[in-house]
């Protein structure tokens, strides 16, 4: 807990609040993942799995001091992807070398590659972050890309 700051810590506390919905100092396990969002991290559900987050309600609790632990490691996590990861993942893709794909391939990156995502994730990420694609169904990634790491550490 050491390594965080009085203002990391302010708002993790603040973010551990919203979700103790009992006002119980501790936060159910099925909500570990959203907290963890909460704070402006973006872990797998592996990662929340790993750090005892549940599927069903009123399996596990977490105290405060237990979140900060989860939430430094999370933090220090290198496998979260940034701009640079992406954006060298989709130009193995452009094979015009114009920074643009098809975007039924960037579909399949977003649904086979890393944790899936079911076809309506998928849709929904697409329609929110994604520019119209052209007459070719092509989508200039480069914007795609930042607006999808915008917040994460490079």
């Amino acid at each position: 807990m050491s390594d965080l700051s009085a203002k990391e810590k302010e708002i993790v506390k603040f973010a551990f609040s919203i979700y103790d919905f009992e006002g119980k100092n501790e936060v159910d396990g099925v909500y570990l993942g959203d907290v963890l969002r909460a704070v402006n991290l973006n872990p797998t559900d592996k990662q929340v799995a790993e750090q005892g987050g549940t599927v069903r309600k009123k399996d596990k609790f977490f105290k405060v001091d237990e979140f900060f632990k989860m939430f430094s490691e999370i933090k220090k996590d290198k496998d979260s992807g940034s701009y640079e990861d992406f954006m060298e993942l989709l130009l193995t893709y452009d094979k015009m070398e114009d920074g643009h794909v098809v975007l039924t391939e960037l579909e399949y990156i977003l649904n086979n590659l890393g944790e899936r995502l079911e076809k309506y994730e998928v849709d929904g990420v697409i329609a929110e972050l994604c520019p119209e694609p052209d007459d070719d169904d092509m989508v200039e990634y480069e914007p795609f890309v930042m607006k999808l790491t915008k917040g994460l550490k490079k």
